[in-house]
């Protein structure tokens, strides 16, 4: 016999977005919180200034795989740059896009500036990388 359930079988599924607030990280200092575009700026420093696959704490999807960079050819390291920002960024789910790249060369440094499209606006962010 199996049993029955008064529960109605149209269950109503609603998507929300976690709360964006966290400590205010400041070099040497961590005092308040923030939330926001702030929040989310903190975030993406975060995630571009950990290299993925180093720490056991974070998952495989978090950080950025930039020391495979070092020794390649500026070219290569200029789209695989790119692409690495983009693939990085994007597992956030307040970031919408990563667009407008452009990237200057200072020697053996690729400094590359892009734009990040979010749920609280865009903003303009860089990155450099030493090859």
């Amino acid at each position: 016999m199996i049993p029955k359930s008064n529960l109605n079988d149209s269950l109503e599924l609603v998507d929300e977005i976690e709360t964006s607030k966290t400590y205010k990280i400041l070099i040497g200092d961590s005092k308040g919180y923030i939330e926001g575009i702030e929040a989310l700026k903190q975030a993406v420093y975060k995630v571009l200034s950990t290299e993925r696959y180093e720490y056991p704490i974070y998952s495989f999807n978090y950080g950025i795989d930039i020391e495979s960079l070092i020794g390649k050819d500026y070219d290569y390291v200029r789209i695989e740059l790119k692409r690495r920002i983009e693939e990085c960024l994007l597992e956030d789910e307040r970031i919408n896009a990563v667009n407008n790249f452009s990237f200057e060369r200072e020697e053996d440094v690729l400094k590359c500036t892009f734009e990040v499209e979010s749920i609280y606006g865009n903003i303009i962010l860089n990155k450099e990388v030493e090859f």
